[in-house]
């Protein structure tokens, strides 16, 4: 057999579910406004999504809205009316500031305190930055 014909064999062999599975997938928050204040009801299955601790995720949020948050279980709980488009733009934000890599653009990123300072490595090549406190 031929290159050609082999690598459509192989093509033809993977299932179209792993084609369209991303490894690093963010749950979308699921929001729902009760009474004054704005919950976040997947709030910890996001942040175990992200790889993050919940309270960085949480003081970061509650800076950028300018509301009081606090984390209950699964849920977080921000003082104020907030749309969802609000919140996923702060999101965003935090993704781009804490999560993804600046250089290669990969989530395989840590958080680390050294010296005082809170740095972002990134494990797949390897770069460190400075990134700012929350």
């Amino acid at each position: 057999m031929d290159y050609e014909s082999l690598l459509k064999r192989a093509e033809n062999k993977i299932s179209k579910e792993m084609e369209d599975e991303s490894r690093f997938k963010i749950p979308k928050l699921d929001l729902m406004i009760q009474g004054k204040s704005t919950v976040v009801k997947n709030f910890s299955e996001f942040a175990d999504a992200i790889e993050r601790d919940q309270k960085h995720i949480l003081k970061f949020l509650s800076k950028q809205l300018a509301a009081s948050g606090e984390t209950d279980g699964t849920r977080a709980t921000f003082l104020g009316k907030f749309r969802k488009e609000q919140i996923d733009k702060k999101i965003d934000l935090y993704l781009k500031e804490y999560v993804f890599c600046p250089v290669c653009g990969k989530p395989d990123t840590k958080l680390l305190t050294e010296n005082g300072v809170l740095k972002m490595k990134c494990e797949a090549c390897g770069s460190k930055r400075f990134v700012k406190k929350v």
